[in-house]
């Protein structure tokens, strides 16, 4: 196995087994001076660091991955409310709509416009939807009527075509092969999820229902079942009933400011400034849902929403393994200082702590908080205690090593030391432990 493929199979697996549920986002994107101030601290950290020996459990290495996955979602959380720049720092501003049943908005333009912000009246007439293959109903006991061997059939998406090879044994039922292929389509990942429908007469089918929703490039469907050219033997298709589609993809269709528009999605964009999601139908013709910005205040008010809502999540992340690994309390007593030190001036805006080290938000008495120019001024505590708890989730993220158990085996030399690359290889190495 090539180096690049080892090193695919291993990251899958620290995707898939530890790391938290998380995708990606515009701010896990970093200039090279950032990278290059990474690569620094990291050379300092380890100039220091003592030689020691980790705990190399399971459990320990799925808290130290996640801990610092999480403290990158935190750090994210920041990011997206106004940005890392203490100017800019929770200034983002927010978006409306004023009947969340048709649709909901979040603003994605500049954080500061000029002049009045447009506001759109939207009317939703039909939703985009995905496209289900149904196979056809088999009795689910009955021995499947395909002689033992190896079959395929390809299943063609997005311009890419992909085949799926298994083996027909004796003996098996048809819910025995539905379930096999079930597994297989949707554990593939392609944007195809099967599962198994079932009637009352004991008979059961395939579904494959697409990921992806509407029409594009002037096709008429999503993805296409079929073993007409397949390498192994044909047969699947015909006998499952798979390729035939018991619902079309469809494209959303909408008025905007009276404007007929579609989407093949039930997300998209107006004017590069709203993001916009689609959640039902105008009940009757001409009920509309307006869309636009919401006043400096509101806006305020659900970034700080926002940040309480990532600060709790990551300090129940790391409560999770109090009793696995003990040193995580050491981080938790770490924040717990870090946000009593704030803590009087907090409380003055509707910001208090639980017993649990999380926080809670009175929204009316935060806004009630802010009014006026001293009103903004007191925003400057919550800016200050933004930005400590951002440090923490820079440490957190550079270090997690720091918040697992180890025994120190040796320290530096004073006067002595040199960088070496132990700190980030011990993190390093817990992506590739028992695999070679």
């Amino acid at each position: 196995m090539s180096y690049n493929a080892a090193l695919n199979v291993v990251y899958n697996h620290y995707l898939t087994a530890y790391a938290p549920k998380k995708s990606s986002t515009q701010y896990d994107s970093h200039k090279k001076s950032e990278l290059r101030g990474i690569y620094n601290s990291i050379v300092k950290l380890n100039k220091d660091a003592p030689l020691y020996k980790l705990d190399n459990s399971k459990e320990s290495r799925k808290f130290v991955i996640g801990l610092k996955e999480n403290a990158r979602s935190l750090r994210n959380t920041i990011a997206s409310l106004g940005g890392l720049d203490e100017k800019e720092m929770l200034g983002k501003k927010a978006a409306y709509s004023t009947n969340e049943n048709i649709a909901s908005a979040a603003f994605i333009g500049e954080g500061s416009l000029e002049g009045t912000a447009p506001s759109f009246e939207l009317e939703v007439t039909a939703m985009a939807s995905n496209q289900v293959n149904l196979g056809s109903f088999l009795p689910s006991e009955d021995k499947a009527m395909l002689a033992p061997g190896a079959y395929s059939f390809d299943i063609s998406i997005n311009d890419l075509s992909y085949e799926f090879q298994y083996n027909v044994h004796e003996g098996e039922t048809n819910l025995d092969l539905q379930e096999r292929l079930s597994r297989l389509v949707t554990n593939a990942e392609i944007g195809i999820n099967a599962d198994i429908v079932k009637d009352d007469n004991g008979n059961s089918s395939l579904r494959l229902t697409s990921s992806a929703t509407g029409l594009k490039d002037n096709k008429d469907f999503i993805f296409h079942v079929s073993d007409d050219k397949t390498s192994k033997r044909a047969g699947t298709v015909d006998y499952m009933g798979i390729s035939y589609i018991a619902r079309e993809p469809s494209n959303a269709e909408f008025l905007l400011n009276g404007e007929p528009g579609s989407s093949p999605s039930n997300h998209f964009t107006i004017g590069k400034m709203f993001d916009v999601t689609i959640n039902g139908i105008s009940t009757a013709e001409g009920e509309t849902t307006q869309i636009g910005l919401k006043t400096d205040l509101d806006s305020l008010a659900e970034n700080v929403n926002n940040l309480v809502s990532g600060y709790n999540s990551f300090i129940r992340a790391a409560a999770e393994y109090l009793d696995l690994n003990p040193r995580s309390g050491h981080l938790l007593n770490e924040m717990s200082r870090t946000s009593r030190y704030y803590q009087a001036d907090l409380e003055k805006l509707g910001l208090s702590f639980e017993l649990n080290g999380q926080l809670s938000l009175n929204e009316d008495t935060l806004k009630n908080s802010l009014q006026g120019e001293e009103g903004r001024r007191q925003f400057s505590v919550i800016k200050d205690f933004t930005n400590s708890v951002l440090r923490k989730t820079n440490q957190v993220s550079l270090n997690p090593i720091e918040y697992v158990n180890k025994t120190i085996v040796a320290y530096k030399n004073p006067g002595h030391n040199f960088p070496v690359p132990y700190m980030t290889s011990n993190y390093s190495g817990l992506l590739f432990n028992s695999y070679c």
